[in-house]
């Protein structure tokens, strides 16, 4: 069975704004790797060669820039230009000249899980319903979509965001399907929200008696939509899945914990205590930068104290006694001329300068 993939990255990101005024929160770096890289690599891992990257026209250059024609994962990656965010639904709607006949997993580009799929994407194979979906418990369901389940896993009913919720399972962004749904999209009409939904798809198949089966993740999700979400998932990867490599030059400093530390990059009279990712061609000096913090490629931190922080490329951290859960964008600068608080949390955009007097 030719299985494809189709990943969405498009959409505005305006929960992130003002990160992505200038960039696909896609792109936004967890660990100093793009969310959309982790995406790409758990699809590669299940042996799909094909995938469709829906991409918007405001960060669509962006991602293609990022991903190319995905030689670097072995795929063939197609380009396919969703005009508005008008729903899931129609995401696989305008898809489908790539997807053809074929069945697909569907993967929202800004979501982290802590597992592979491959036992998702085996009983799809094996059992062949014509829907599959992933749901996570969460103390919130009025949030999310929401399944309702019988003992086995079928699916009997699915609510978006509901008032009164059914259960407390929640659609994680990661779907199956087979060429079935391109019906059942045929069938539905724009919700309240003026998109076409996949749930609505979903409960299109449930009424026709298709069978649409359910898996339960019992590892993290993380949708990465906002700061803190974003920071939550820069702690998680760094404590989970970060091993020490420390090969940059270390002069007068001490490296304690699971650092990576590429060999362009340079550590002067200062401290770093792990997890935390450090990227190439980074100075730091007379700094401390603390757990959970993510330094982009190129930047500079001085006479700096940093802790649970994602900054990207680019960034110049100078004089600040502390700064913690902060979002920074590329080639930005954050500099104290004189007296300052002790601590700032900050999120900026690319390319902006903070500088307090």
């Amino acid at each position: 069975m030719k299985i494809k993939g189709l990943v969405l990255s498009g959409g505005k990101g305006t929960r992130l704004r003002p990160i992505t005024y200038t960039g696909a929160k896609q792109l936004v770096p967890i660990a100093n790797k793009p969310i959309l890289f982790y995406v790409l690599e758990n699809i590669v891992n299940l042996g799909i060669k094909d995938v469709g990257i829906i991409i918007a026209p405001e960060t669509g250059d962006a991602v293609k820039q990022a991903v190319g024609d995905g030689t670097r994962w072995g795929v063939d990656v197609t380009y396919i230009l969703q005009p508005e965010p008008a729903g899931l639904a129609h995401a696989v709607k305008i898809a489908k000249p790539f997807l053809q006949e074929d069945p697909f997993l569907m993967y929202l580009g800004d979501n982290l899980i802590g597992a592979d799929l491959r036992r998702f994407y085996e009983r799809f194979i094996t059992e062949t319903p014509d829907a599959q979906i992933l749901l996570k418990p969460v103390e919130d369901p009025s949030r999310f979509g929401v399944a309702e389940v019988d003992e086995k896993g079928r699916v009997k009913r699915l609510i978006e965001k509901p008032k009164v919720p059914p259960s407390n399972l929640a659609l994680v962004g990661i779907y199956m399907f087979s060429p079935k749904i391109h019906e059942a999209i045929a069938e539905i009409k724009p919700s309240w929200r003026g998109e076409l939904e996949i749930t609505d798809a979903i409960q299109k198949l449930l009424d026709w008696n298709c069978l649409v089966l359910s898996d339960i993740l019992e590892e993290w999700w993380l949708d990465t939509g906002k700061k803190d979400d974003l920071l939550k998932a820069n702690t998680i990867v760094l404590d989970e899945w970060v091993k020490r490599e420390v090969k940059g030059e270390v002069i007068n400093s001490r490296i304690s914990g699971r650092v990576v530390l590429p060999e362009t990059a340079k550590v002067i009279n200062s401290q770093i205590r792990g997890p935390a990712v450090i990227g190439k061609h980074v100075i730091i000096e007379n700094a401390f930068i603390g757990p959970f913090t993510s330094i982009g490629h190129g930047s500079k931190i001085v006479n700096s104290s940093l802790e649970h922080c994602v900054l990207l490329d680019g960034v110049e951290v100078r004089n600040i006694e502390r700064l913690e859960d902060a979002l920074i964008g590329k080639h930005s600068r954050v500099i104290k001329n004189n007296s300052l608080p002790k601590a700032l949390k900050l999120m900026i955009g690319d390319d902006s300068v903070v500088e307090i007097p």
